[in-house]
């Protein structure tokens, strides 16, 4: 009995010991499994389970006007969260409601009650929140300053429980100036911000700079942020534009929509020598008013009209076929050819010169080309091509249009082709196209590329500089652009824009009123009117090329290009050529008054050149300082240079100093400036003295 017991108690014991030896050897097997055949994968997830990545959103270039002010600048912007569990349970019962009240009254939103029920939840409820979202509100650095002063916020490190998600927004301090020419961002597909029109658009590659990457890390049960690659931020961009040319045109162009209710306008001012364009404004109504819509200037391309007729003239001249006192008898003021009537607006005409044919606008010009090129079109239309008017200017923005300057083998040349191409029908250019072909003629008949971007920069170093483009030396004969010149005065003098004769400087150039086709009805509905007027200043050394298009303007108050386009101009001119950096030739003596007011900080070197320039008589106490102080007299006629010593270290008082040497030490220090006015510093948002934060954003005021 007893040997049968133990025999059963053996083999039950055996039975255990076999199910253990296969238990451990399935759990071998499995660990073997886990680890060499499934290793790979299961570590991975559980990185990714401990481990995130992000990227690091570079900050973006600035763009900047011709004389340092920023057109546009990337600012960094703060949203609040809040880690509920990092803060002891103490400290939190303590100051919450504190730091309800403080929230309530910066935000402006809900009431201290509502804030305080929020953290209270996030910290004690049935799942304590570590991201709590503050406020959908994004704060400026200036505002995080303040609130970092906040009960609990002000505790150091982690116990603030204080967690900041930095965004770049992108700010155009001057608001609507230039608004479409220097461009917007659109979100992409990722998330992030490109630059789709405009400046931003064109120079995308150069402004966007290099992402980072950071990861996020689980440790200790709350996630810590690490940085791999630090992102690279992007250069900026240095335009033509500038800022008081810009206010200018745009204003005026905008006060004379508003008076003849049109429905569109453009305008632009470009450097003769260099083709860089100061101003550009494109300005359309709308809703809620005007304002910038399109880019006309480059985008749209229209029947010119009338403007036109100084290439139609250029050719007749170049051929030898007229000279401006040649006469014409225009008899009744009527052309009738190929079934075509034209009729000159006042009759009869009688004899005329070729001179007063351009002066006056008279369409009798078609009869000088009907007359000359009815049986050889296609060399007047190689005389417009000679000038460039069928090719693309190649501004550096993306969208512009293609001219259209149709030839004798196309499909669409018919029999009156010629003469309405000879007076701006039949074919299409854009605004800055017309104007390019009258900065040629202002231009001693140089054919520049209009410029709109001139430097590229990192910081204060020049990466790559675009310099001013000669597409054409010669559109046309020395003796042909002395005749052009002749008779764009005597438009001003004597013929269609005779309002403009008082400018404030002698004005040179060419009126233009076109009718505008509706579609496939062409020009037999009402009409509606395009008026312009392109042209020079002074006159005697031009200085500046310049055009006015206005669209639809109200036929009630007037639609005459030399009213309602050449008024714009003569303002633009008028105040363009006071502005005091217009006044001086290139060979005329400059004179400055000693008492002028001067910037009391800034860089040795510099000071010691423009007194010597002035012929000012200076005291140097500054030694090897390259830094100075600069202090005068009462009388402003005695001056002292004293050393200043520069700290980059800490943030620099830059109070009194002029824009260059403001900037060169704010982003040498680490700091984004933000600038606004113009003059010397006389306001910067962070006080000096305090230790730099790199990458903190200051802005500075000057006047």
């Amino acid at each position: 009995m007893a040997s049968s017991m133990k025999h059963e108690l053996a083999g039950r014991l055996g039975l255990v010991y076999l199910v253990v030896i296969g238990i451990a050897v399935l759990i071998v097997i499995q660990a073997l499994y886990v680890q060499v055949w499934k290793g790979d994968e299961l570590r991975r997830q559980a990185q990714n389970v401990s481990k995130k990545d992000f990227v690091i959103a570079p900050v973006r270039g600035n763009i900047y006007a011709d004389d340092g002010r920023i057109l546009a600048s990337s600012v960094p912007y703060y949203s609040l969260r809040f880690d509920c569990v990092a803060v002891a349970d103490t400290l939190f019962r303590r100051k919450v409601d504190s730091l309800a009240i403080c929230l309530s009254k910066f935000f402006g939103d809900a009431s201290a009650a509502v804030y305080r029920q929020k953290l209270w939840k996030g910290k004690f409820g049935a799942k304590p929140n570590r991201y709590l979202l503050i406020n959908k509100k994004k704060i400026s650095y200036t505002e995080l300053m303040a609130v970092k002063k906040f009960p609990i916020f002000r505790e150091r490190g982690t116990r603030s429980g204080l967690i900041l998600e930095q965004e770049n927004v992108r700010l155009q301090p001057h608001r609507d100036l230039a608004f479409r020419t220097i461009g917007y961002l659109n979100e992409a597909a990722d998330g992030s911000f490109e630059g789709r029109v405009g400046i931003e658009g064109a120079f995308e590659k150069q402004l966007r700079g290099v992402p980072g990457r950071s990861f996020r890390q689980m440790m200790s049960g709350r996630w810590i942020s690490m940085t791999e690659e630090e992102p690279v931020d992007g250069n900026d961009v240095v335009t033509t534009i500038n800022v008081d040319c810009q206010d200018i045109v745009q204003g005026a162009l905008t006060r004379q929509l508003e008076y003849y209710r049109a429905d569109a306008g453009t305008a632009i001012l470009m450097e003769v020598k260099t083709g860089d364009i100061k101003a550009i404004a494109n300005v359309s109504k709308t809703s809620s008013g005007y304002r910038e819509v399109l880019n006309n200037a480059i985008m749209d391309a229209a029947e010119p009209g009338s403007v036109i007729k100084a290439a139609t003239m250029v050719a007749l001249l170049e051929d030898g076929y007229v000279h401006p006192a040649d006469t014409i008898d225009l008899g009744d003021g009527i052309y009738t050819h190929d079934g075509v009537t034209l009729r000159e607006s006042k009759r009869p005409v009688g004899k005329v010169t070729v001179q007063s044919i351009f002066e006056r606008s008279l369409n009798g010009i078609t009869e000088l080309v009907y007359e000359h090129y009815r049986k050889q079109p296609e060399k007047f239309v190689n005389r417009l091509y000679a000038m460039g008017l069928n090719r693309k200017v190649g501004i550096d923005i993306v969208g512009e249009a293609e001219p259209y300057i149709k030839y004798p083998t196309d499909k669409s040349w018919s029999g009156t082709s010629l003469r309405w191409m000879s007076f701006g029908y039949e074919l299409k250019v854009t605004p800055l196209q017309v104007l390019a072909f009258y900065n040629a003629l202002a231009n001693g008949g140089k054919r520049m590329k209009p410029r709109i971007v001139k430097e590229i920069r990192d910081g204060s170093q020049v990466i790559e500089r675009l310099e001013p483009e000669v597409v054409t030396n010669n559109i046309c004969s020395k003796q042909t652009l002395e005749y052009m010149k002749q008779m764009m005065e005597g438009v001003v003098e004597n013929g269609t824009a005779k309002n403009l004769r008082n400018a404030a400087c002698k004005i040179a150039g060419k009126t233009g009123t076109a009718k505008i086709a509706a579609g496939k009805k062409g020009y037999k509905v009402e009409p509606k009117y395009r008026a312009s007027f392109v042209g020079y200043f002074p006159a005697d050394k031009p200085l500046y090329t310049c055009i006015v298009v206005v669209d639809n303007p109200s036929t009630s108050v007037g639609y005459y290009g030399n009213v309602v386009s050449g008024n714009v101009f003569r303002e633009i001119a008028d105040k363009i050529y006071s502005m005091a950096s217009l006044m001086r030739h290139d060979d005329a003596e400059v004179k400055f008054d000693k008492i002028l007011p001067i910037s009391q900080n800034g860089m040795k070197q510099d000071f010691l050149t423009i007194y010597d320039n002035l012929g000012i008589d200076v005291t140097d106490e500054a030694g090897n300082a390259e830094w100075v102080i600069t202090s005068r007299d009462k009388e402003g006629k005695e001056f002292e240079l004293k050393a200043r010593n520069v700290d980059f270290s800490v943030i620099p008082n830059v109070k009194g100093m002029g824009l260059r040497d403001a900037l060169y030490l704010l982003e040498n220090s680490g700091l984004k400036v933000g600038v606004s006015g113009s003059g010397t510093v006389s306001k910067q948002s962070l006080e000096p003295g305090q230790r730099v934060r790199k990458g903190s954003y200051i802005g500075i005021v000057l006047d």
